[in-house]
């Protein structure tokens, strides 16, 4: 179970040379030099890299060596190499118990890890690379080390004649929001693929999260402080346009190709965050945006335009965007994220996650 150095014999050879090398300087060093007790080094340094049975196998060896350094000596039953002997085989023991704990600890971590990927991968699904007349390419950063997953989402779902795209960010971050993103993800599936308009999707998304987030709180106290900010868009094959409806979340950047710069796409009814949509009673209500072949529309959350340099100063997505205006979806997200690394010195601190959408073909004309 436990991984050694590569390559393996190499390094596995040099405690075995070492309990045959000790012996061997033994017979030449003077009665006064005693080099026997070097050999729990070598059952130590096996157990560092190997299982149970290669540092059996090592302290066996070791004490053999021992016994025959004391032969050649003719010390075997005086008491100091007995009290070696008695100690190299109590540490080479001790030794064997350890790597048989901890190749028990590593499989249970390695068990617990893959089912945390697999639960963490089914929740947040890779998107898809087409979708209709559409490219599409994501990019997932979790604050927390080892997950795939935190409080930022995003999702994709295919009507008839349609591509709606959804992306939000969970009040929270890191594996503590991760039941809410599943919550808000797990709404829109569920409803994104039915034909109704942008505005009813939104309203049964919104009435499933204000119902799950209430549902799984208990008795948290922040229950009434737990929301979502969330960007819908609904993109149709045969137009080239894209609706929009934001709930209280960043815009949406349009790339044009014809024009080579980057523009928010504010829309005019901004609507609550998901899950405090009982606070207004304003219907949700779609902003309509030209979208044509060959443009790209960014969609990403406040961990990218949040991040700060050492100066303090907040990331100039906008400004910086412009500069790839003409990078397909993919490689325009590896500008970004490596340009967003470099801002921050290396250091993400915040869940981010971003998602580009380009139009390949021109919608047909009736």
């Amino acid at each position: 179970m436990w991984a050694p150095a590569s390559p393996r014999f190499p390094w596995l050879a040099v405690p075995v040379l070492l309990v045959v090398a000790i012996p061997v300087a033994d017979a030449f060093l003077p009665p006064d030099i005693h080099l026997a007790h070097l050999l729990v080094v070598a059952t130590a340094v096996t157990a560092m890299s190997y299982g149970p049975r290669p540092t059996a196998l090592v302290g066996a060896l070791a004490v053999l060596a021992l016994i025959t350094a004391g032969v050649e000596r003719h010390m075997l039953t005086t008491e100091n190499v007995l009290v070696e002997l008695v100690s190299l085989v109590a540490l080479s023991t001790l030794l064997v118990a350890f790597t048989l704990l901890r190749d028990r600890r590593a499989r249970e971590l390695l068990r617990a890890r893959m089912v945390s990927d697999t639960a963490q991968r089914v929740v947040m699904r890779p998107l898809p690379t087409r979708a209709g007349p559409l490219t599409l390419a994501g990019e997932y950063h979790s604050s927390e080390a080892d997950t795939y997953i935190g409080g930022d989402l995003y999702a994709a779902a295919r009507t008839a004649d349609s591509t709606r795209l959804v992306i939000g960010d969970v009040r929270g971050k890191g594996l503590a929001s991760i039941s809410d993103t599943a919550i808000v993800l797990g709404a829109f599936r569920a409803a994104a693929h039915r034909p109704v308009p942008l505005p009813e999707l939104v309203a049964y998304v919104e009435d499933a999260v204000h119902w799950g987030l209430t549902e799984f709180s208990g008795t948290d106290p922040d229950t009434e402080e737990r929301f979502v900010t969330a960007v819908v868009l609904d993109i149709p094959d045969d137009q080239p346009v894209a609706h929009v409806i934001s709930c209280g979340h960043p815009p949406p950047l349009l790339l044009s190709h014809a024009a080579g710069t980057a523009r928010p796409l504010c829309v005019t009814e901004t609507a609550p965050p998901l899950g405090l949509g009982a606070m207004s009673d304003t219907p949700y209500t779609a902003t309509t945006f030209p979208f044509h072949e060959g443009d790209r529309i960014l969609l990403y959350t406040d961990g990218v335009t949040e991040t700060r340099d050492d100066q303090g100063d907040f990331y100039p997505l906008a400004e910086r965007l412009a500069k790839w205006s003409d990078h397909a979806p993919r490689p325009l997200l590896r500008e970004i994220v490596a340009d967003l690394r470099a801002y921050a010195g290396d250091a993400l601190h915040d869940d981010t996650a971003m998602m580009v959408v380009q139009r390949d073909e021109a919608p047909a004309s009736d």
